[in-house]
């Protein structure tokens, strides 16, 4: 079973159909949707700020999802994706995105909806994601528009995979 730790009186809470790997680590203040799912050794850190995690999202291998104490509250949307080694703190991303294996999206960065950040990307605090692109590089610059087979083709079949690979668990816990 997965670490669920709660912190300053705040303890996570999660809706139906979510899995939760057994060395994932979820804490304090997070706030987590429906059929998410939460893989090995990600961690979900809500000790120093709150943690809101839309409906449909998957924090993959080795993610962490953290804030910043009194400043930087992470807000995660419905149907995202976050990639394994993923870093995702402090800031607000909306609906439909995939945030690539290795990737870092900092304190106050606005990811829109419909956006895929490349593998590796560093997204810089204060920075704003655009609606319907495509991000890559150190920093993240928008390199191209995201084309409707790449929304499906990426983003849409991620998401998707993953409520799938989740109920494979299910199964074998029978």
């Amino acid at each position: 079973m997965a670490l669920i730790k709660s912190v300053k009186g705040k303890t996570p809470s999660f809706g139906t159909n979510c899995f939760l790997a057994e060395n994932a680590t979820i804490l304090g203040d997070v706030e987590m949707g429906e059929d998410c799912s939460v893989w090995f050794q990600a961690v979900v850190r809500g000790d120093v700020n709150a943690i809101r995690i839309g409906n449909k999202v998957n924090i993959q291998d080795a993610a962490i999802i953290h804030c910043t104490y009194q400043k930087a509250a992470t807000t995660i949307g419905n149907n995202v994706s976050i990639g394994h080694r993923a870093i995702v703190h402090g800031c607000t991303i909306h609906d439909n995105v995939l945030v690539g294996m290795g990737a870092i999206v900092m304190d106050h960065a606005v990811v829109e909806e419909r956006v895929l950040i490349a593998a590796g990307a560093v997204v810089l605090e204060h920075a704003h994601l655009k609606t319907g692109g495509v991000y890559a590089g150190v920093p993240a610059k928008r390199i191209k528009e995201l084309s409707p087979e790449l929304f499906e083709g990426q983003i849409m079949r991620i998401a998707e995979n993953y409520k799938m690979y989740a109920s494979w668990f299910e199964e074998s816990e029978d």
